[in-house]
């Protein structure tokens, strides 16, 4: 057998298993084809079986396929790499720059499907097991004590977690494990095999926790440290670049649709300035952006003040808003100095 005829194989029993948990696309141009799939040399076989799969659709619900919304703003790659995620059933790790939208895909994949999103927030202290569920030995001693009743019953002291209240939702959920980076080195290969298998052990009651149906899992990384090898091989990566300008100017128009376009032509030229400026710490983002549109708009900042700003001088109208450390003031400072200084007018 030729490896094209293996592929078709591996493809039709493919087709057999997943067709059991998908509906059936109508309009099968609508489904974006997964990245990196493009230069593959079965692509073609792939694309006989990806657009009878609707990764989103419910059995109660008509098929569809994440897009932008009117609130939030999603590129071709990231639209590609939602759908793709889905259909791999894998869990989605966004990373991108703070501010650039990782955490909002989460509320508006669930917002789009119509259903529940199960936020769990990664602090540095956060351990994986509590993801599962936390036994409280002590109250349970502590009732023993007092001699409370239903103290003989250890459920009574089993906090739930995140993943099992995803696993044991009543309809696919979309979970989103948010800046898994801030935790140990350790926590993503402590949710390998829950993660892969779906379900986990209780070891004071003896049960067996699986999920009723597999949730949309949505994990987020600011880059603070590297993810293990092991723990991203199971996952569809996508990094979220920053918006372009006209990308950023299509954000913009969701968020203040009425907003004066000279104010916004203008704010955006000092924006992307200020991030271009050399040595900056931390560039402003996506959501800084938006923040100091609605303060311009609170203030009545005229769009002149931003077209005839003087470029010596250091920072923008409400620049609080876009920069948020005294080094990267400091710096900008020193920059309008050495502008004054070329033009003959510094002391």
């Amino acid at each position: 057998m030729d490896g094209e005829s293996s592929a078709h194989g591996w493809v039709n029993s493919a087709l057999a298993e997943t067709c059991t948990r998908h509906s059936v696309v109508q309009n099968a141009s609508q489904l974006p084809l997964p990245l990196g799939l493009e230069g593959d040399p079965h692509v073609h076989l792939f694309e006989s079986v990806y657009p009878f799969i609707n990764p989103l659709s419910t059995s109660r619900g008509p098929p569809m396929a994440f897009d932008s919304t009117s609130s939030y703003i999603a590129t071709d790659a990231l639209k590609q790499a939602v759908n793709a995620a889905v259909v791999l059933e894998r869990p989605l790790l966004i990373k991108g720059e703070p501010g650039t939208g990782k955490t909002l895909l989460a509320e508006e994949l669930a917002e789009s499907l119509d259903t529940q999103l199960i936020t769990w927030h990664i602090k540095s202290s956060t351990k994986a097991a509590q993801g599962l569920y936390e036994y409280d030995a002590v109250s349970r001693l502590r009732d023993s004590q007092l001699g409370v009743e239903g103290v003989e019953n250890v459920a009574n002291y089993i906090k739930p977690g995140k993943l099992w209240e995803a696993f044991t939702a009543n309809q696919r959920v979309v979970l989103l494990i948010d800046e898994i980076d801030k935790a140990d080195i350790e926590f993503p290969n402590d949710l390998l095999q829950e993660l892969d298998r779906m379900e986990f052990h209780v070891y004071e009651t003896g049960e067996t926790i699986r999920a009723e149906q597999r949730p949309i899992i949505v994990i987020t990384s600011n880059n603070e440290k590297e993810l293990p090898d092991a723990f991203l091989r199971r996952c569809f990566f996508h990094y979220i670049e920053f918006p372009d300008r006209e990308t950023m100017q299509a954000i913009v128009d969701v968020h203040f649709p009425d907003i004066a376009p000279k104010l916004v032509s203008e704010a955006l030229e000092v924006f992307f300035e200020l991030r271009k400026a050399p040595g900056l710490k931390k560039k402003p983002s996506t959501s800084e952006l938006v923040d100091w549109l609605k303060l311009l708009m609170a203030d009545n900042i005229a769009q002149e003040a931003l077209y005839n700003r003087d470029p010596s001088k250091a920072l923008p109208p409400m620049a609080g808003a876009l920069v948020k450390n005294e080094q990267d003031t400091q710096l900008l400072e020193r920059l309008a100095f050495m502008i004054r200084r070329q033009k003959g007018t510094g002391r």
